[in-house]
């Protein structure tokens, strides 16, 4: 089964991180978020990519030539246009994807169960099974008395905060028809998503366990902390 990165976006909130390479390859550790998202789907047996590049896309096809002459990997970069929305980028790499493929972004982690993924997607047969997560709280919270004296803390929990589309999903190939792959604005999660929705054909795989995005640089201190401590998205 394909597995489609979208790898195009530009890091406009990843301060001057952002604007010197594309976001896919700001480092996590020592490798780039990229390569952790490919090797969180090779530790779980899914080992061809398509990865469709955009903002300054020649740093990434030197990163898959690298990576796959020293991996021996299947990775085929496609340039699906420098301002192109998620949407438009999906339906410009249609020919590519086969009946029923797998489709994640390039800024986030997870160590989401990817056979489970596929295999519910299977006995359910929806259109699309996205995974659906609870992120962390950005902050604590405060516990008052009934007179409003602060009487203590809540840490941080994933319990707080409601569920997201956390990526990693497997989608039917026949979606595609439904985008206007010329149409650089149209965006996958405004524009299909929610149409796909409307016909009961969206279903969401929860998964509870760990998941991250990069969308700050607070967000890549705390994933390079993670990576130290042993990674917990891989799941090997």
């Amino acid at each position: 089964m394909k597995v489609v990165i979208l790898a195009g976006g530009r890091g406009t909130r990843l301060g001057r991180v952002g604007e010197k390479i594309p976001k896919p390859m700001v480092k996590i550790g020592r490798y780039p978020i990229l390569s952790h998202i490919v090797q969180i789907y090779r530790d779980q047996g899914f080992d061809d990519f398509i990865i469709a590049t955009g903002y300054k896309r020649e740093t990434i096809d030197q990163w898959a030539a690298d990576y796959k002459k020293r991996e021996g990997l299947d990775i085929q970069c496609v340039f699906t246009g420098e301002d192109a929305q998620t949407g438009a980028r999906l339906g410009r790499i249609q020919s590519l994807v086969g009946p029923t493929f797998m489709m994640t972004y390039g800024d986030g982690v997870s160590d989401v169960d990817l056979k489970q993924l596929v295999s519910y997607h299977k006995s359910m047969k929806p259109l699309i099974t996205l995974t659906a997560v609870r992120p962390l709280a950005r902050f604590g919270s405060l516990r008052f008395n009934s007179s409003g004296t602060i009487t203590g803390f809540h840490e941080k929990s994933q319990a707080a905060e409601g569920w997201i589309n956390g990526g990693f999903m497997v989608i039917e190939s026949q979606i595609l028809a439904l985008i206007d792959k010329q149409n650089d604005a149209c965006n996958f999660e405004k524009d299909i998503l929610p149409e796909i929705a409307e016909t009961n054909n969206l279903n969401a795989y929860f998964h509870t366990g760990f998941w991250q995005c990069m969308d700050t640089s607070r967000d890549i201190e705390l994933l390079c902390e993670l990576c130290e401590e042993g990674a917990p998205w891989l799941t090997k």
